[in-house]
């Protein structure tokens, strides 16, 4: 009898590794229908990751989105799965134990089967306790090796790692190879030596096309008995993205795996519907390269799932970057010139910080620390000079024990700031804060929600939480895609272009204002209040462009005016690059003034602050 393979759509997948966003529920629920009627799926990838903080941008309830979501599915007998970064749940930082607790509990109700937890360190420590927390509530535990190519990332070195997540209970095991750049007769090796130690153990196979490996790749690991392969379809196949399942079903079939057939009209039903998501609004965060393979991606080994982000935000930091260029008379640089400087700069600091796996969030931080350097050191500065603390936090070892050693440039540097690295289990550090997090709802009349889905969403992702109920995500939101629909339409230059569009949100109409360029915008009427008045003193300016906050967690207290402060104090952060950079008093005095609200967003060089 032929051995049965079969497909994984990883339709939210598919949008990450594209861009920067994700389909409305509205679009996900028209185009759920087509891809059942397909036939040839056995899975699809519903939500996890950073699909539902999309969500609370778009001002949608994430919640209502991912049962809505896995509803048609379930009655189609597909399971559905999600993403799961274990210590750092569906976020970026580390999430407190009984957070992580709840997590699988509201996630079981919502409707997701499976969850693929991965840890970018491959540290036991966090991915063991979610494989525990998800059995309990009643989910599949699919525990991943996240794939990459080092002296350490050997053959052995990952079969023994699934050996040890098959001995803690795990259902399944996933190979990720998130870059694509792991080496297709090494990954048929660990399958078959996973499989030489138990036999009936699922595993699925995940990879991106960009790099070019990943065709040979899944035939490898099929040879060697992989279960499920993650597919794609277009017009979001290849590129960064993944391997398009018309090509991956006809390759098998010819090697003579047992494969499910494709219902071809149907297909060509959920294309346009994807293509018309595309159209309608995705598509203006969609950069044409993610569309082109390219084995340049070998070499740093990026992630597809973080290439679609890197390349919109891109456009913002070689803006901000000509801009000091041009004011200090230098030549500016192409789109092209930065990503080959990124490029190179990835793979010298990689190997620096202790060959950390390049999956989010790791790979967001080794990407940031590299664009960093290469921003300072274009400007005439030192590399290392911006480090931001999420990033000391993975050296240090907060996040988990990285696979190699850090470089003694970086342990010197700690030393001299007072750092400590540390060994102890990365959960301690994070204690829990779920009855914070319930009093908070309490105090501002919020829903704990169904299954306590509500309270969860706000621990999960409390800023973005706060500024979806507060109406400020939507309203920046609309304001950024009217700006860059009307940069792609304008006619001319010269073309009068929108200065104010109308949000709706709960019945309440609100004005937001744009501004073009280099124009300052003028007062809005959106939900954020208005900043405080200058005063005296001397202007603290934005290190960088992002958004500002006054703390990162609910643990911080904000600063105030009138607030006495000393040199280095942290006196708010720039989230930038998905990373908090905190900004530090440049010297001791009084805060007189906060010059923009928390949540803004600000450019490198904007007055924050006025310490007298």
């Amino acid at each position: 009898m032929k051995k049965e393979v079969k497909f994984s759509l990883v339709f939210r997948d598919m949008w990450q590794s594209a861009g920067k966003y994700q389909p409305r529920v509205d679009q996900l629920v028209k185009v759920a229908p087509a891809i059942i009627r397909m036939g040839c799926f056995d899975r699809v990838e519903t939500n996890g990751g950073g699909f539902e903080q999309v969500n609370l941008l778009y001002g949608e309830n994430p919640n209502r989105s991912v049962r809505e979501w896995t509803k048609p599915f379930h009655q189609a007998g597909i399971q559905t799965h999600m993403l799961d970064r274990a210590l750092n749940g569906l976020r970026m930082s580390p999430v407190p134990k009984d957070v992580r607790k709840l997590f699988y509990k509201v996630k079981k109700a919502q409707g997701t089967d499976i969850t693929r937890i991965f840890c970018g360190l491959n540290d036991t420590r966090n991915v063991i306790p979610s494989i525990h927390y998800a059995k309990e509530a009643g989910m599949i535990a699919q525990a991943s090796l996240c794939i990459t190519h080092s002296p350490i990332h050997t053959v052995d070195y990952y079969v023994n790692l699934a050996k040890t997540f098959i001995d803690a209970g795990a259902d399944e095991i996933c190979l990720k190879d998130m870059a694509g750049i792991g080496r297709p007769v090494s990954l048929g090796k660990i399958v078959a030596g996973i499989k030489a130690y138990k036999q009936d153990i699922i595993i699925q196979y995940h990879s991106h096309a960009g790099p070019g490996f990943c065709m040979a790749s899944i035939l490898e690991v099929a040879k060697a008995g992989c279960d499920y392969i993650d597919t794609a379809m277009s017009p979001l196949s290849w590129g960064t993205g993944h391997a398009d399942i018309i090509a991956v079903q006809e390759m098998l079939k010819d090697a003579g795996f047992q494969v499910k057939e494709i219902n071809m009209e149907a297909y060509m039903e959920a294309r346009t519907l994807i293509q018309e998501m595309y159209d309608d609004f995705l598509g203006y965060y969609i950069p044409k390269l993610n569309h082109i393979n390219n084995s340049l991606l070998i070499k740093p080994g990026l992630p597809g799932g973080m290439m679609g982000s890197l390349m919109t935000d891109l456009e913002d930091n070689l803006k901000s970057l000509n801009k000091w260029k041009v004011k200090n008379g230098q030549p500016e640089l192409t789109t092209d010139q930065l990503l080959v400087k990124l490029f190179d700069e990835v793979a010298y600091v990689w190997p620096k910080v202790g060959y950390p796996c390049l999956v989010t969030p790791f790979s967001q931080y080794v990407k940031n620390l590299a664009l960093m350097n290469v921003i300072q050191m274009e400007k005439g500065k030192e590399r290392w000079s911006m480090i931001a603390d999420n990033i000391w936090d993975m050296i240090l070892g907060k996040s988990g024990q990285l696979p190699g050693p850090v470089a003694q440039e970086l342990v010197d540097m700690a030393k001299e700031q007072g750092r400590e690295f540390e060994t102890n289990d990365p959960q301690s550090y994070y204690p829990d804060k779920l009855d914070e997090f319930r009093q908070e709802m309490q105090q501002n009349g919020w829903d704990l929600g169904q299954d306590d889905e509500e309270l969860f969403e706000l621990a999960m992702h409390p800023e973005q939480y706060r500024a979806y109920k507060s109406g400020k995500a939507k309203a920046d939101f609309e304001k950024d895609l009217a700006e860059r629909k009307a940069k792609k339409h304008a006619p001319a230059a010269s073309a009068e272009l929108p200065k104010q569009i109308k949000v709706s949100l709960n019945g309440q109409t609100y004005e937001v204002n744009i501004a073009y360029g280099n124009e300052a915008p003028a007062a809005t009427t959106a939900a954020a209040a208005a900043p405080v008045a200058s005063g005296e003193g001397t202007d603290l300016l934005a290190p960088l462009e992002g958004k500002f906050y006054l703390t990162k967690d609910n643990s911080e207290t904000p600063k105030k005016v009138g607030d006495a402060v000393q040199e280095g104090d942290v006196l708010g952060y720039i989230e930038a690059m998905k990373t908090f950079n905190a900004i530090r008093a440049d010297k001791a005095g009084v805060i007189t003034a906060i010059l923009v609200n928390s949540g803004d967003s600000v450019e490198e060089d904007d007055p924050i602050m006025k310490i007298g």
